[in-house]
């Protein structure tokens, strides 16, 4: 557990990643970091920069974006839905 936030199950339905929080929300910085898709907060706000993210088919560039349930993360090729 990282800051109060836990990945509990990392199952794969249909491709897709699910990605469960054990609190109300996660921002997107943090959930690209726990997941293994950046190191540090510097290379998600890189990543974000690049336009290599979309939250539910939306480019995104803010780190914290707030992330809730239902949310989908794409990113390098990875589809990550937050439960």
């Amino acid at each position: 557990m990282r800051g109060g936030l836990r990945i509990v199950g990392g199952a794969s339905v249909m491709g897709m990643r699910e990605v469960t929080i054990s609190g109300q929300m996660i921002r997107l910085g943090q959930l690209l970091k726990l997941v293994g898709l950046a190191a540090s907060g510097a290379e998600a706000k890189a990543l974000l920069g690049r336009g290599e993210v979309r939250v539910n088919g939306e480019s995104e560039s803010r780190r914290g974006r707030q992330l809730l349930r239902g949310d989908i993360v794409r990113c390098a090729g990875e589809e990550l839905r937050v439960v």
